[in-house]
């Protein structure tokens, strides 16, 4: 079964006016769903179909696949990506353990945010601010290009900013850092951050395969 793109999490004006529908349209719609297409057009190429997304990703890392590997972890970063946002009134705040280890970190939340930003505007070119859990502390890291947390072992994705540029050129232009604010401000799911302590936060954006784990052995080779 190919995979498929996964619908929004919220309706496609709920995140305006930080983020808009058209945005949305474009970055859903159009880049997400290429990618989805592009997997699986090289999935079946590569006779790989019925392995797992993360299974997929990890076998083009280590086969080398560079057309692969980064249309197959931009598929899996975008599915994480849209979970991470929510409405502006829906974000919550971050309370119990997670506030814990923010204070534990970074003093506070506002701190925290500001080194996110930090990461996600002073990252040279296209790619990923992310927000992990690396040996029971909250660390801030970025990622090129269609790099993931799914194949670095250890690495336990909380939260990601997307800072590609058809994240934000449609409603900010070339201004990242407007942009950071915006989402880091306002659009935050803590909700989904404080699940994803559990250590599960890649099974939710993973896409399981029909396969066997003997076939899936033999298909990756």
């Amino acid at each position: 079964m190919p995979f498929t793109l996964p619908d929004l999490p919220y309706d496609r004006q709920a995140l305006a006016p930080h983020m808009s529908a058209e945005t949305l349209e474009f970055h859903h719609g159009k880049h997400h769903k290429a990618y989805v297409d592009k997997t699986n057009a090289l999935v079946a190429d590569k006779g790989q179909s019925g392995a797992s997304l993360a299974e997929v990703i990890r076998a083009a890392r280590d086969g080398g696949d560079k057309a692969l590997f980064n249309n197959a972890g931009q598929l899996w970063n975008h599915n994480f990506f849209w979970q991470c946002l929510a409405p502006a009134a829906e974000g919550r705040a971050p309370d119990g353990r997670l506030a814990r280890l923010i204070e534990e970190g970074f003093g506070t939340r506002e701190a925290m945010l500001a080194r996110l930003k930090e990461e996600a505007v002073g990252h040279f070119a296209s790619g990923w601010a992310w927000l992990v859990l690396d040996r029971g502390s909250l660390r801030i890291t970025s990622l090129h290009d269609g790099d993931t947390p799914v194949a670095h072992e250890g690495m336990q994705p909380l939260f990601t900013l997307d800072v590609w540029e058809h994240a934000y050129y449609i409603d900010y232009r070339n201004a990242r850092p407007a942009f950071a604010d915006a989402v880091l401000g306002n659009l935050v799911n803590w909700d989904f951050v404080a699940r994803n302590l559990d250590g599960r936060g890649l099974e939710r954006a993973d896409e399981a395969g029909e396969a066997t784990p003997a076939e899936v052995a033999e298909a990756l080779g």
